[in-house]
């Protein structure tokens, strides 16, 4: 169930906002205003061309050209089925886990082939966060953060785990409410502070983009208000592809939508475009409701 509209203002620059009518709701669109010069240095980060899944005989993604830039946040959104959890799953190579995956096509992470990369280090570049929050059971909240390099066999001191706990936790907006329990297993938080919790674990390992696959839809409304004030302030640091039903979520998180439909790439632009102006006729009608 979709959460209700959420009015987010957590940032201090100032906002436009514009109104378009959907069915049942409205959408209201919190688009950042950005100098011009902070545009011009945003640089491509991830690009498709003519990328193409399949599960066995069966296609998922038909011939999907994009280009992504660095520090700005997608939402990927259409109907149940049309590819959109595929598309970023094939980002850090997820779908190779299920028997009788293939892609064709390109799919380039700083002009380097995400298919010609050792997995392991690829991951450690694209952190992801699933549907529901999956925090290591046996572990603490401590060990949860640090368990990228613990499970890779990377060595750390005392001090730089401690550095990196705190600094992850901190950047995922759950320090002060977990600073005191650490050493407590992390799956007694809430399902909110799970989610952050696992947040905090993907950008413990740097990354360069960080996915999210829904995450807030297993969430109530105060929880997934603060995943999305979170991805404003992590998108300073990190490129963030954020998989989403829900248009009024994307119109509140996101610099650039993309709109799948059976498996095709049907629409990408900036959200505003995407919601007040769409050019093709399949988006205005997932837009207005039509279907979906």
């Amino acid at each position: 169930m979709e959460s209700p509209v959420l009015e987010m203002t957590t940032m201090s620059q100032p906002e436009t906002h514009t109104e378009i009518k959907t069915a049942p709701e409205q959408v209201k669109l919190h688009t950042m205003e950005q100098p011009a010069e902070e545009k011009k240095l945003r640089k491509p980060i991830l690009k498709t061309k003519d990328f193409n899944a399949f599960f066995g005989k069966n296609q998922v993604l038909k011939n999907v050209n994009v280009e992504l830039s660095s520090n700005q946040v997608t939402a990927v959104m259409g109907p149940s089925g049309c590819g959109k959890t595929t598309f970023i799953r094939c980002i850090n190579r997820m779908h190779e886990l299920t028997p009788d995956a293939k892609v064709s096509g390109e799919m380039l992470l700083d002009d380097l082939d995400v298919y010609d990369m050792n997995t392991i280090v690829l991951r450690r570049k694209i952190g992801m966060v699933f549907q529901r929050p999956n925090p290591f059971p046996t572990m603490s909240i401590y060990e949860n953060v640090i368990a990228g390099y613990s499970l890779n066999g990377i060595r750390l001191s005392k001090t730089d785990k401690e550095q990196i706990v705190t600094e992850s936790l901190t950047r995922a907006a759950l320090w002060n409410e977990v600073k005191d329990n650490l050493h407590k297993k992390g799956t007694f938080l809430s399902g909110g502070q799970q989610q952050r919790l696992c947040i905090a674990r993907a950008i413990a390992m740097k990354p360069e983009i960080l996915l999210l696959d829904e995450a807030t839809s297993a969430l109530d409304p105060i929880s997934t208000a603060k995943i999305e004030e979170l991805i404003y302030e992590l998108k300073d640091k990190y490129t963030i592809i954020i998989v989403t039903h829900n248009m009024q979520q994307a119109g509140r998180v996101s610099d650039f939508t993309a709109f799948f439909y059976m498996g095709e790439l049907i629409e990408f632009d900036s959200t505003k475009e995407i919601f007040t102006n769409p050019k093709n006729p399949r988006t205005q009608n997932y837009i207005t409701g039509r279907f979906g």
